[in-house]
């Protein structure tokens, strides 16, 4: 590749940002989801993960659920996405956009200084950004990195993922993000929430698809009302279900990776029920026929009386 797309290691900043998150966490209110645990990813061990695109998912356990906001940070949308997640003391992964970080940098110090991983999504997000020479790929992507990194006025914390924009694929691209260290994130399911769908339809697709599959990564976008309004029904939906969010970081020299079995990195999907066959109904008896009834007798006419005789006057 004409550029290079690699990043530090997790440097102070990032620790001292998750130190806060923890500090932040014993201030939960009660009834908060919460964040149940933190999973530090290696990108040289796992380089993509995600099972709408590819074969590995995240190491997750039964009901646990990572996650994913992708193409911001916008305000005031992306600081109410913020606030959601603040009071219910959850942490996720956001995919910035280049051009919209540099447009509203302290919008992404927050999502930093909150506890959240920062990762990053192409500088333009362009549609036809598939149709481009692979060198001009290569160009907005390492653009993206660095206007995102200068953003959060420390490239070293910005995790090394990136996400596709439009989950598109680039077999060169894969290739070369993975010999830099950088792990490349689909997710397992989305919540549809880019489409003309209300609050109560992206909840209940992100929860159909979660319990279908029992555990997975989420995408959903912080830049949609839509998604402000769904959250809050769907954090009410996992509390009442019993699902706990996941936190993912970068593994580094202060962060030493969660230790796992490479079959919890393949996301198998439950089996279902075996439905016997329903039992055969024997056709239903045969009703024989009514019995025939015979015509009523036939009545003959009653019998004629001759007219009484007529009388003359005398």
């Amino acid at each position: 590749m004409g550029h290079s797309f690699m990043l530090r290691p997790m440097a102070l900043g990032l620790v001292l940002a998750l130190a806060a998150a923890a500090d932040a966490a014993a201030a939960c209110k009660p009834d908060a989801l919460g964040t149940s645990r933190v999973i530090a990813v290696d990108p040289a061990e796992h380089g993509r993960i995600g099972t709408m695109q590819y074969g590995e998912t995240l190491p997750l356990n039964d009901h646990e659920v990572v996650l994913t906001f992708d193409d911001g940070p916008l305000p005031p949308r992306s600081n109410k996405v913020l606030d959601i997640l603040a009071d219910e003391c959850v942490r996720a992964t956001f995919f910035l956009v280049g051009k919209m970080a540099s447009n509203f940098p302290s919008l992404v110090r927050r999502e930093l200084d909150d506890g959240h991983t920062i990762a990053t999504h192409s500088e333009t997000h362009s549609p036809k950004i598939w149709k481009w020479p692979i060198a001009n790929q290569e160009a907005d992507i390492n653009a993206g990195i660095a206007s995102v990194g200068k953003a959060l006025g420390d490239p070293s914390a910005l995790a090394p993922f990136f996400r596709f924009p439009g989950l598109g694929k680039s077999a060169e691209i894969e290739k070369d993000l993975a010999a830099q260290g950088i792990m490349i994130w689909s997710a397992d399911f989305p919540a549809d929430d880019w489409l003309r769908i209300g609050p109560k339809q992206v909840a209940a697709r992100a929860l159909q698809r979660l319990e279908r599959r029992g555990k997975g990564v989420l995408l959903l976008h912080d830049i949609h009302p839509v998604t402000v309004a769904a959250l809050p029904i769907l954090f009410a939906e996992l509390k009442k279900r019993h699902y706990s969010v996941v936190h993912v970081v970068p593994a580094g020299p202060n962060q030493p990776k969660t230790e796992t079995d490479p079959r919890q990195w393949v996301l198998e999907m439950p089996a279902k029920p075996v439905v016997t066959a329903k039992p055969v109904v024997t056709a239903k008896p045969v009703v024989t026929a009514k019995p025939v009834v015979t015509a009523k007798p036939v009545v003959t006419a009653k019998p004629v009386i001759p007219a009484k005789p007529v009388v003359t006057p005398r």
